[in-house]
């Protein structure tokens, strides 16, 4: 479960200029589906669902209550990001999730605080569609489903995969522990974050196409980075022979 993702809109400033319609129909032939769904998501699960219970949630409780919540819910995704850090060659990176995972799982109580952080182990992200991108995978169309983040035809494959990665799913089936996890985390997330979606919301003149972009290109640059990550991997452990 997710709302569109306007953070994905601030992300970059071209992220809020539409590119030209030719450019558009490369990597959005299905436009008109998407806006109709991005629509819907917008207008009726963030507007009348989302929106209201995060205003509620962010009065019930204290800033240091959901921030302790967003660690905690991060911490839940060690096992995607490990995973898919040994898929990319990325052991050292492998490594320190591991070692994230440790530390705030004990120290941290159950990952509520972020201990690793203060200790010089930061996070970084990785999913199975990044690890698609890094192998030459190419991304499909852009692609929007009702209750979904924005996504490519490869990311919707990855965001399967990943599903099976989060540890609920051992207790509950993989998409009613999607469900559990992402419900919570997103209006958690998006209470955390209600000033920065409204100012999202009120300057784009295209917030579809704005929240696209961003999308786009975060994910582009999330490959680039992985791929060099890897290759300065390989060059330190070449170096060492």
């Amino acid at each position: 479960m997710a709302y569109p993702d306007l953070a994905l809109a601030s992300d970059l400033p071209t992220a809020f200029h539409a590119p030209a319609e030719s450019e558009a129909t490369d990597y959005d032939p299905w436009e008109s589906f998407n806006e109709q769904t991005f629509s819907f998501n917008f207008n009726v699960i963030d507007r009348y669902a989302l929106k209201p219970a995060a205003k509620v949630w962010s009065e019930l409780l204290p800033e240091a209550v959901r921030k302790s919540l967003a660690n905690a819910f991060d911490n839940l995704a060690m096992p995607k990001r490990f995973v898919n850090k040994v898929l990319q060659g990325r052991l050292p990176g492998a490594g320190e999730e591991l070692a994230r995972f440790v530390l705030n799982s004990t120290i941290g109580i159950a990952g509520f605080f972020d201990v690793a952080s203060r200790l010089g182990l930061q996070n970084s992200d990785a999913d199975t569609a990044q690890t698609l991108g890094l192998y030459g995978v190419r991304p499909g169309p852009y692609l929007v489903l009702p209750l979904l983040p924005p996504l490519t035809v490869r990311d919707a494959v990855g965001y399967a995969a990943d599903s099976f990665m989060d540890p609920l799913s051992y207790f509950f089936t993989p998409v009613l522990a999607d469900v559990g996890r992402s419900a919570g985390h997103t209006i958690n997330e998006r209470a955390q974050n209600m000033t920065e979606y409204d100012d999202v919301e009120d300057t784009s003149l295209d917030l579809y196409a704005a929240v696209r972009n961003g999308y786009l290109q975060r994910r582009q640059k999330s490959i680039e980075d992985a791929v060099r990550d890897r290759d300065c991997t390989c060059i330190s452990t070449m170096q060492l022979f």
